[in-house]
């Protein structure tokens, strides 16, 4: 059988078991903080065991709610107009005052040098072109003039631009719009081209006009259904 021994608290010295003091030191071998030692050949007979500590949970961060932005409502400058059509007065006339200027100029550079033939002067016909040319100035003027007057559909209004140097722009707002009238003669017809007759509840002056414009009743139609959306 195996002694157990005690340990004494105070030295460290190993008692008897039949030891009430320390024979090193002279403490009581039965104070409560002396320690009880088992011989090192005997097993453990009991085991401690630690808990596991629980992590200690987290509370939450309150959240805070975040003011939502006021909702911004687009500009009406910022906001893009979609363009429906551009129209400028018809290039028929124009067409055929080139070719009218072109065939005068030949006829009368033909005509100077016959004339100046039967004069006894010969001039050389290269001489008289620069002259037979001043005709193609007429037809210029009237294209540079067409040019420089656009009319202009979008989703909100009506643009009639006019002007090369010092340019008038003039906005017809759809909303204002009464009535739309398509005008056009039996040979506009033919030649398919006519007038656009806009009446405008803002002005007196009677109605706008887009004068000589191609395919009238196309241009009509388009704005008729603009007119719809609006009303």
């Amino acid at each position: 059988m195996k002694n157990e021994m005690n340990t004494c608290h105070n030295c460290g010295v190993r008692l008897t078991a039949s030891a009430r003091f320390c024979a090193a030191c002279g403490a009581h071998a039965d104070s409560e903080e002396t320690r009880f030692a088992t011989d090192l050949s005997r097993p453990v007979s009991e085991e401690t065991r630690v808990a596991p500590t629980r992590p200690r949970a987290v509370e939450p961060l309150p959240v805070q709610a975040t003011p939502s932005a006021p909702e911004r409502r687009p500009d009406a400058t910022q906001v893009d107009e979609k363009v429906i059509f551009t129209v400028r007065p018809t290039l028929l006339f124009i067409k055929i005052g080139y070719v009218l200027a072109a065939l005068s100029s030949i006829l009368l550079i033909a005509l100077l040098t016959w004339g100046l033939g039967r004069l006894g002067w010969e001039v050389s016909p290269f001489i008289l072109i620069p002259l037979a040319l001043a005709l193609l100035l007429i037809p210029a003027f009237k294209h540079l003039k067409r040019n420089m007057l656009c009319y202009t559909l979008t989703d909100s209004k009506i643009e009639i631009d006019e002007g090369m140097i010092s340019r008038t722009t003039r906005n017809i707002p759809l909303r204002n719009i009464q009535d739309v009238t398509v005008s056009s003669t039996v040979s506009q017809r033919l030649l398919r081209f006519g007038n656009l007759l806009i009446d405008n509840a803002n002005e007196t002056g009677g109605p706008t006009v887009l004068r000589n414009i191609p395919d009238p009743r196309r241009h009509a139609d388009l704005l008729l259904r603009e007119l719809r959306r609006w009303h």
